[in-house]
């Protein structure tokens, strides 16, 4: 691009216009440009001039930067030349003086994405450069080399290969000291610059940020043991104190926006090098466990933290005393002794140590009585946005990071661990609890709700402590009829609190007692928190192993109705989503006795469906919740076919960006609906336009792509097969060579299925796909379970279809290159070897039918083999007959087979399935007498001379076959 700077700058500055006839034809000329010569050179020019206009200089920055993820590497195609390359690393190193802040970060961004590639190989003088850039007496250059070293250190780092680690290490083991010298420094420097001159050390503030920065990186990436680094280790012990006078520092300057949001920022990233320590390398950190420990609970604990801490910094110091307490490689064996490792000795020693009794006693009162009280901000948000506030404070995806969810998970996490020390602590306070509390004592309200929130969150913990009926039936329920306004507090943690040990300890007896409570809560409380709490619980009751469905029926209509309405007040998605969640639960353990309560449900959700277009989760929840309509009404929900038709091909078309989403869900609807319709109908069976594209891809879910297949085969085959049974087959045939094992077999049921339902037109229909299954049985080096598909599958044409068999041997026996007799043999002798492995039991006797039909045809070729053919057959027979009758016991149990298991409903789909199995020849034919039909089919055919050679052969090895059939 010789001479076309400026054709480049002036295309760059249409590129930024706003109107489109503009700003598009500027767009496609640079992406023209991308594989030029000297394209990315060109705007190394550009964006270094700083005289231009910032937003050029952007847009180039951004299109050099993508033309490095793309042509930098030297395999890409059309990759930028190394002379090019060359000119560009010297231009980049020489502007390290960007004004903008925003373009500098870019920049940074983009000479660490060549470093990736580059250094140190490619581009040695990158580091030293930057090193010595540094060392500037220029601020704007000791920061943006500062921020470019940053983001490099930041790259290498991420490198995980062995000889990219090794290389870091040796760059750390070279920049370090260099590094720590400087933070150091620059730390000094605005510590000492106090009083009314503190805003002019921002400067200094903010490169030892960056430093501190780059320097969380070398220790964590850089060492291999950092506990063998005098440097290393001297850096991690002066972080506890730089913590204290950062804290200090903070207050004193917090007048200072600015400043007390970098130091804000430095704290925290103080003790993410400690958090990251303590993660990356436990045993190094053990040393550190101590002063950690000291550190946190000194601020969080105790009152010497008061004015001095803030959220972000309480949050990251209980995440350490957590991780503290739960690393793995801290705990000893059961017994201590016999732990090994003197590292994990030491840090439990430290650790005991330090959590005496009256630590513990002092961190869960801290904890209880300050940090679980609800605030008045949390108050104001219950007032004007509840549903916001369920979402917060009840653990919603916007708080998992914030300071509740930490204190809980805290305390959880101490109570476990020292539970012995803790349980009398809590229980003292329990009792100084449960004492009715005056509705207009608010304190006494929220200290009530904060210890009742933590027995909840001990539950398990509390299971020998504490007689939860008696607490119930006592003192709980008389709370939740307090009717007061500010007693909405306790109503709400009651009956959450109930929610919790309904899954530990309480009583079948009393659920009824909770099943009235929640329904009192639901249909009287104003509050929406609370009854969405009383929601939850009903949730937790249900989902329990002692759920006793006949005591929960008599109140189904009035609960299912007052959910409904609840559903129907919430606005926002989140919260339809909890409360369908727990609709959709109690639909499905209840089953079938919803059908007289759900029709309100199923006529509101197409609305919400609807409304839900942008909302993809919600309608994740909108189909679960289907999934069990369906299953409880049965046949009767095909009035629902309409609207279900219409969602499942919404959900599962891959043309629908939705999908992503809702594909899996969308696929379980498919299936359940398929599962309950009794009359197919063209709707529903047109919808299989949407499985093609699904199967061609083999998906992640191609189980239920294919049990979709098999039930559509057992609705409605003929209709079915006519419309995609051709291209059902090819795709079967392309998708069987890059399958694995357990994929086949799904495959393969589906094509026994056309088989057993439609023997003769399956069979014709299946002709693409079976020379490569017959190639696949010769061949007889798959795994049992794989070998017994195809053998059935084989076995089931023999019986059903005598001349597609025949065909396919000639087509395999052509493919592989040798005559129809011998690849007929050959198949015989792998059939008869390996029908002791197939499984189950009525496998192993569909495949003994079909050889047994072999062995009575007098083929040539089968008669070389058909002693051992024979022999494998006897012992099938001796397998399926009962001893006592000499009956097959297989076509006794006949009338019982492809009955629904005991988990699950008599569907038309079952229904279906068991007519098929009935009449299938495993439980309509004995095979003893099938195998005495054959030989006397083989004696009509075979010369007596024959017969008597037949006989001799087997007479030494199989003397019981002569005994037990008998040819008349």
């Amino acid at each position: 691009m010789s001479g076309g700077r400026e054709l480049v700058l002036e295309t760059l500055r249409r590129a930024t216009s706003q109107e489109a006839e503009i700003l598009k034809p500027a767009e496609q000329q640079l992406q023209l440009w991308e594989t030029e010569p000297g394209f990315y050179s060109t705007l190394v020019e550009i964006f270094s001039e700083y005289s231009l206009e910032v937003n050029v200089r952007w847009l180039a920055v951004l299109y050099f930067k993508n033309g490095v993820d793309r042509y930098w590497r030297k395999t890409a195609p059309k990759a930028i030349s190394e002379e090019e390359k060359t000119r560009i690393r010297c231009g980049l190193l020489h502007n390290l003086r960007e004004p903008v802040s925003q373009v500098a970060t870019q920049l940074a961004v983009l000479i660490a994405k060549i470093a990736r590639v580059d250094c140190p190989r490619e581009w040695p003088d990158l580091l030293p450069s930057l090193f010595e850039a540094v060392k500037s007496s220029d601020d704007i250059v000791r920061h943006r080399s500062l921020l470019t070293l940053h983001h490099v250190v930041k790259q290498l780092a991420s490198k995980r290969l062995a000889a990219d680690r090794r290389t870091f290490q040796e760059l750390t083991n070279q920049m370090f000291s260099f590094l720590w010298e400087l933070w150091r420094l620059q730390t000094e420097m605005f510590l000492s610059g106090g009083g009314p001159d503190v805003e002019r050390t921002v400067p200094s503030l903010e490169l030892s940020h960056l430093t501190l920065k780059i320097l969380r990186k070398l220790v964590i990436h850089g060492f291999k043991k950092p506990e063998e680094s005098e440097d290393a280790i001297i850096f991690l012990k002066s972080l506890f104190e730089q913590v204290k006078v950062m804290l200090t520092f903070r207050k004193q300057n917090e007048s200072f926006e600015h400043i007390k949001t970098v130091s804000e920022k430095y704290i925290v990233l103080l003790t993410k090098v400690l958090r990251d320590m303590l993660e990356d390398f436990p045993f190094s950190y053990v040393q550190f466990i101590k002063p950690t420990l000291e550190l946190a609970v000194f601020y969080i604990f105790t009152p010497n933290g008061d004015g001095l801490i803030f959220e972000r910094f309480i949050v990251q110091c209980l995440n350490l005393i957590k991780a503290v307490l739960l690393c793995p490689e801290y705990k000893p064996c059961k017994v201590v002794e016999e732990t090994k490792n003197p590292h994990t000795l030491e840090a439990f020693r430290i650790k005991s140590n330090f959590f005496s009794t009256s630590v513990l006693a002092g961190m869960c009162h801290k904890l209880i009585s300050h940090y679980f009280l609800l605030t008045p901000e949390d108050l104001e948000v219950w007032d004007s946005d509840p549903e916001g506030f369920c979402m917060e404070v009840e653990g919603g995806e916007s708080w998992k990071y914030s300071l509740r969810p930490c204190t809980e998970t805290l305390f959880v996490a101490l109570f476990h661990e020292h539970r012995g020390a803790l349980t009398s602590v809590l229980m003292e306070m329990v009792q100084s609890s449960q004492h009715p509390v005056d509705p207009s004592d608010f304190v006494g309200l929220l200290q009530k709700d904060a210890v009742y929130n933590a027995v909840g969150l001990a539950a398990f913990e509390l299971f020998d402590d504490i007689d939860f009926d008696q607490w119930f039936t006592t003192f709980l329920i008389n709370e939740l009829k307090v009717k007061d306004s500010n007693y909405r507090i306790i109503r709400r943690r009651v009956i959450w609190l109930i929610g919790q040990w309904t899954r530990v300890k309480f009583s079948p007896e009393h659920r009824p007692t909770l099943y009235e409570a929640c329904i009192h809560l639901l249909a009287s409380e104003e509050d929406f928190v609370v009854r969405l709490s009383a929601a939850m619980t009903l949730k937790h009751s249900v989902d329990d192993f002692e759920f006793d469905p006949e005591q929960f029926m008599p109140y189904l209509p009035t609960i299912f109705g007052l959910l409904f309405n609840l559903l129907k007040e919430a606005h926002e998605c989140d919260t339809k989503m909890q409360v369908l969640h727990v609709m959709s639960f109690m639909i499905e353990v209840v089953g079938v006795g919803i059908q007289p309560h759900v029709a309100p449900l199923a006529q509101y959700l197409p609305g919400l469906w609807s409304e839900s277009a942008d909302h993809n989760m919600l309608r994740c929840a909108i189909l679960t919740t289907l999934v069990h309509i369906v299953t409880g009404l049965m046949r009767e929900s095909e009035r629902l076919h309409e609207f279900l038709i219409n969602i499942i091909r919404v959900s599962t078309d891959v043309g629908e960006d939705c999908h992503v989403y809702l594909m899996e869900d969308g696929l379980s609807l498919w299936l359940t609906t398929l599962e309950n319709t009794a009359h197919p109908h063209d709707a529903l069976l047109h919808l299989y336009d949407n499985m093609m594209p699904l199967l061609e891809l083999s998906t992640e879910n191609l189980r239920l792509c294919l049990q979709i297949t098999t039930a559509y085969i057992l609705l409605c085959p003929q209709q079915f097969l006519a419309i995609y049974g051709t291209r059902l087959v090819e795709t079967f045939r392309s998708m069987m060579t890059d399958l694995k094992s357990d994929a086949i077999i799904l495959v393969l049921r589906a094509v026994e299925m056309i088989l057993r339902v439609l023997p003769a037109e399956g069979a014709a229909l299946l002709q693409p796909l079976l020379p490569g299954m017959m190639k696949v049985v010769a061949e007889g080096d798959k795994y049992p379970m794989v070998m017994s598909m195809y053998l059935s599958v084989v076995a089931r044409l023999v019986l059903y279809a005598e001349p597609i068999f025949t065909w396919i041997v000639n087509q395999a026996a052509t493919n592989e290159s040798t005559s129809p007799e011998e690849m007929l043999e050959h198949i015989t002798s792998v059939w008869s070897d390996k029908l002791a492995v197939v499984s189950p039991e009525e496998r192993r006797k569909l495949c003994a039918l079909g050889l047994a039909h072999l062995c009575g045809s007098g083929w040539p070729p089968v008669m070389k083999v058909w002693p051992l053919a024979i022999t494998a057959i006897v012992e099938v027979v001796y397998d399926v007959t009962m001893e006592d009758s000499n009956q097959d016991k297989l076509v006794i149990n006949g009338g019982r087979m492809g009955s629904p298991e005991p988990y699950e409903l008599e569907t038309e789909h079952v229904l279906r399935r068991q007519a098929v199995a009935q009449r299938d020849p495993v439980h309509t034919t004995s095979l003893r007498e099938f195998l005495g039909q054959q030989m006397k089919r083989l004696q009509g055919s075979t010369s007596p001379a024959a017969i008597m050679t037949l006989a001799q052969d087997l007479e030494e090895n199989c003397r019981k076959v002569l005994e037990e059939v008998t040819v008349p």
